[in-house]
């Protein structure tokens, strides 16, 4: 009588049940169970809430359907306020009061000539990112020419102008030149104040900012189309120019809040980071640590806590003056890339506190250190907390 080996057995019976589990899960699926303790069904789509199930398109007709209609700047779209509401009303998801922004920036397509462009050009964009995520609004970085006899400065009407289409959702558009930087990341836009306009331009009557807030409505899209016609895609420069000065100037609010040219990236940056930390100091609330997602209560008690003192960080520092890329204006690793490196760690400081890091030094981004009380003594950082 031959002996049987259990071990050989055993291992041949999980084997069959193993095959015929297989069998019976490939050939029949086994139907989804509900969870027997709720009466919600297991359905993928059911646990979406319905704000984000925004793939689903109508079955009704809107603008994008009328082949006549471009996203070009040449030709101009009539009666969009109109064909909008509609789209909106297809879409219900959307079809909300709130004030919606999209950020919208964006550089040449081809390399930068100096060594140093693409990386601050990269680091430039991070920062946009960065104010993006901490306000909940999307950003679009676009770095193709939309049109061929409009690029440099003009580069931006084409863009918010396919921008203002693509996204008819979308309230507010933000347009920031590549080399501008968000200087305070806790700034956050009060849309009631520009209630009755439709284009804010931020700077002052002499000198402009590379920030400019535009409402998604059909003025708007009009005085696009009016503002490509004074620069390389049109020769009528004269005749729109009178038109701009006599009939738009009431819905075009210029906006003063703080921001500035890079004359402030010297002892300007450290003496605001230096009231920054003295607030702190003297409000224990704000030094008490938090997640970056409820950080706009602090934000706001930081913001009334430094109108009292009278001063605040700048919204937006613009470099435009510095040719980042082909350095023709400035030596772009002079000065500029100085200014830049201090301006980027500054606003990076705003984000890193919340990770629980620091850059003690605004020259060096490579240098980061816990933002630890016992650390920074040690490290003899002292100033910073």
């Amino acid at each position: 009588m031959a002996t049987i080996n259990l071990k050989n057995l055993w291992i041949t019976a999980a084997s069959s049940a193993l095959i015929l589990i297989l069998y019976l899960t490939l050939t029949k699926p086994w139907p989804l169970q509900s969870n027997p303790q709720s009466d919600v069904v297991c359905d993928p789509q059911a646990r979406v809430p319905a704000r984000i199930q925004t793939g689903r398109e109508s079955n009704e007709t809107s603008f994008y359907d009328d082949n006549t209609i471009t996203y070009t700047i040449d030709e101009p779209v009539i009666d969009w306020d109109q064909k909008r509401a509609l789209w909106l009303k297809l879409h219900p998801t959307f079809s909300s009061s709130e004030n919606r922004l999209l950020v919208v920036t964006g550089s040449q397509p081809s390399p930068c000539p100096s060594r140093l462009g693409d990386h601050f050009l990269l680091r430039f964009f991070k920062n946009k990112v960065d104010y993006c995520r901490i306000h909940g609004c999307s950003v679009f970085y676009n770095n193709a020419v939309l049109h061929p006899r409009m690029r440099s400065d003009w580069a931006m009407m084409p863009v918010v102008r396919a921008v203002m289409m693509a996204h008819p959702q979308v309230e507010w558009l933000l347009w920031v030149d590549a080399d501008a930087i968000f200087t305070d990341m806790d700034f956050e836009i009060d849309f009631n104040k520009y209630e009755a306009h439709n284009v804010v331009v931020h700077g002052w009557p002499d000198l402009t900012l590379g920030l400019v807030l535009i409402r998604n409505c059909e003025w708007s899209m009009e005085l696009l189309d009016v503002w490509a016609g004074l620069g390389p895609k049109m020769s009528n420069n004269r005749k729109w120019g009178e038109i701009l000065e006599s009939s738009f100037k009431e819905m075009i609010y210029l906006e003063n809040n703080g921001g500035c040219r890079n004359d402030i990236v010297g002892r300007g940056l450290d003496e605001l980071g230096g009231k920054a930390v003295e607030l702190e100091r003297r409000v224990a609330a704000l030094r008490r640590r938090h997640a970056e997602v409820v950080g706009k209560g602090y934000a706001a008690e930081r913001e009334r806590c430094a109108d009292e003192g009278g001063w605040r960080r700048p919204f937006v520092t613009d470099f435009s003056a510095c040719g980042r890329c082909s350095g023709e204006r400035h030596d772009v690793a002079g000065f500029c890339s100085v200014g830049m490196e201090r301006a980027l760690n500054f606003a990076d400081n705003q984000v890193l506190r919340n990770y629980g890091f620091v850059h003690p030094d605004l020259g060096n981004a490579s240098l980061v250190v816990p933002l630890s009380s016992r650390y920074l003594k040690r490290a003899r950082f002292e100033h910073l907390i």
